[in-house]
């Protein structure tokens, strides 16, 4: 088959084009098609092949402000000329979804979320105040253009990173969508099962809606070590208000932060996500997770169970000749988002954390692995395939 890939743009290497890079190197013959692209930006096996831009992409600083140009994103994704492919696989979360799609032409959307600017997420974005108000017009022609086109006619087959994209899909576009979860590559974590040192590991993106802030607060509060990875806009305002128990160390190579994911006592995961590649990161280096239960991680995480007369049998869950196809916990979950809430989830899991068995863990995670991605997208491809296009 002649097989085009769509994604929303390519300007920095993200959880979405680690899922564009792995459908590349499986498909290295088929074309690319992206609203904008920075060169270099992205693995070499996504940028070694022909690669479409929108006449967007002649706009000057667009790796810095291409997002203000939104309102103009459902004219150029439309722009594309996809007559002569038999199968079109796009990999959306604004409007890669939304193309022109000629007949006999079979469209498979692995959706990462519905488009969360003018969604679930519009009052993060604009607010609720006059912004919001002037934003409203265009807000909702947005919507419609979503909507008109995510139909059996635009998008033969719909597949979600997770059940909460699967709600969404269902609540904004009326479509069913199968789960299918990305392919995390763990090859590089490596797996000691030694126990761990005495910190917990923050991996933060420095966003609003990662919530480090929260964790820096309940950290603050304790005399309990937190080791913090990452940077980004608001890590200097959240680095000042660290006590000496609280070590940021910025941005590491895959190999440092592995060797921070065996040696952390727990990872601490306070956002919601809609999936949460690094909790199943976490997970394969041995690590639990102590998570905000909400998103994702309620696919990728296996909670504790929070009855308050819970007593585990260690015995049982240490013992070798437990089945390979069980699971014991991975992680505890807190359910406000609140420094408070995540205390109380700290102490309980140091309450409950020889019951946590490495081996286990990573096991778990193991079950998101590559292999299984691919087996499981080529049935909704071969599915997509069968089905006639109005």
């Amino acid at each position: 088959m002649k097989i085009a890939l769509v994604h929303d743009w390519l300007t920095g290497y993200r959880g979405g084009e680690r899922v564009l890079h792995h459908l590349a190197k499986r498909f290295p013959g088929a074309d690319l098609f992206t609203l904008f692209h920075e060169p270099g930006s992205v693995s070499p096996e996504i940028e070694d092949r022909r690669i479409f831009t929108s006449p967007l992409d002649a706009f000057p600083g667009k790796t810095a402000h291409y997002r203000k140009l939104l309102p103009l994103f459902p004219l150029a994704i439309r722009q594309f000329d996809f007559r002569g492919y038999d199968l079109i696989l796009s990999t959306s979360h604004a409007v890669a979804k939304s193309i022109r799609v000629p007949a006999g032409t079979r469209h498979v959307d692995y959706c990462f979320t519905p488009m969360r600017y003018i969604w679930d997420q519009a009052d993060a974005y604009l607010g609720r105040g006059p912004r919001r108000w002037l934003a409203r017009p265009v807000l909702e022609a947005l919507r419609r253009f979503d909507v008109r086109t995510a139909g059996p006619s635009s998008v033969t087959r719909f597949v979600a990173i997770s059940t909460e994209v699967e709600h969404r899909i269902k609540r904004h576009y009326g479509r069913e969508a199968k789960v299918v979860a990305p392919p995390v590559d763990s090859s590089w974590i490596d797996f000691d099962g030694q126990s761990a040192d005495d910190f917990y590991l923050l991996v933060g993106g420095f966003v609003p809606y990662k919530r480090e802030a929260l964790v820096i607060e309940a950290f603050r509060r304790s005399n309990r070590r937190l080791i913090v990875v990452g940077d980004g806009p608001g890590r200097k305002s959240l680095e000042a208000r660290a006590t000496s128990k609280i070590e940021f160390v910025g941005r590491v190579d895959d190999r440092e932060l592995a060797q921070y994911y065996r040696r952390a006592r727990a990872l601490i995961y306070p956002q919601r996500e809609d999936f949460g590649l690094v909790a199943v990161e976490a997970q394969a280096a041995g690590r639990p997770v102590i998570a905000f239960g909400a998103g994702g991680v309620l696919d990728t995480v296996r909670p504790l169970p929070e009855t308050p007369d819970y007593t585990p049998d260690y015995s049982q869950h240490h013992s070798k000749d437990v089945e390979p196809t069980r699971f014991g916990p991975t992680g505890i979950f807190f359910h406000e988002p609140s420094p408070d809430a995540l205390a109380e989830a700290i102490e309980r899991f140091e309450k409950f954390e020889a019951y946590f068995d490495p081996g286990q863990i990573r096991r778990w995670a193991m079950r998101f692995s590559p292999q299984r991605f691919d087996e499981e997208f080529d049935r909704e491809i071969a599915a997509a395939m069968r089905i006639e296009r109005p």
